[in-house]
């Protein structure tokens, strides 16, 4: 099954979770910047080296940088069929990137899907996560400033999309299962076919 997929959501709306489920059920690999990131510096490739560079020297890896590792990540052989992208694009110099990227191989995304995580959940859940996990780094401070970054840079991007017709928004807050039961309903209405995991 072909599925071209974007997930969108704040810190802590379990985008993560949400996409590793929704990959598995439809056959399809997980693009996340994060990981395509450690996974280049991890085989010293060229775009590793200066990823890593870049984010040892403390500044965030830039726009151009980011969609190279990104295209080079959906140039492999598992992503030919499909691909969920987790964390990119994240602004829209990005999403600039992506749509040339995949007009060359006349492609498009089937479907975005935002998870609406009302800000107060959002922290709740994050601070929770913090202590839980034992993240001094994640105070409310720090989280505070992450969604403030989402809402100014990655937000706009859903505007692009919804000109587009791509984008369905789902309801993030319940239950892990009631979660994913929404989004499967939502891409069973683009005639994008999940199977979940029994």
């Amino acid at each position: 099954m072909s599925a071209r997929l974007l997930i969108v959501g704040p810190q802590g709306s379990g985008k993560g979770t949400q996409g590793v489920r929704i990959a598995e059920a439809l056959g399809i690999p997980v693009v996340s910047t994060g990981d395509v990131f450690r996974a280049n510096v991890a085989q010293g490739t060229e775009l590793g080296q200066q990823v890593k560079a870049i984010i040892d020297g403390g500044s965030l890896v830039p726009d151009e940088l980011t969609s190279a590792v990104v295209r080079d990540r959906l140039s492999q052989a598992d992503a030919a069929e499909g691909f969920l992208l987790d964390g990119y694009p994240r602004n829209l110099a990005q999403v600039m990137h992506l749509d040339e990227f995949l007009e060359g191989r006349g492609e498009s995304l089937d479907a975005v899907i935002a998870l609406v995580v009302p800000r107060e959940e959002s922290l709740s859940r994050l601070t929770a996560r913090a202590s839980e996990q034992g993240r001094a780094d994640d105070t409310e401070e720090a989280i505070a400033t992450r969604l403030g970054i989402y809402e100014r840079e990655t937000a706009p991007i859903l505007d692009v999309y919804g000109t587009r017709d791509v984008v369905d928004e789902i309801d993030g807050v319940g239950s892990l299962d009631e979660v994913t039961a929404r989004i499967f309903a939502a891409l069973e209405a683009r005639g994008l076919h999940a199977s979940p995991a029994a």
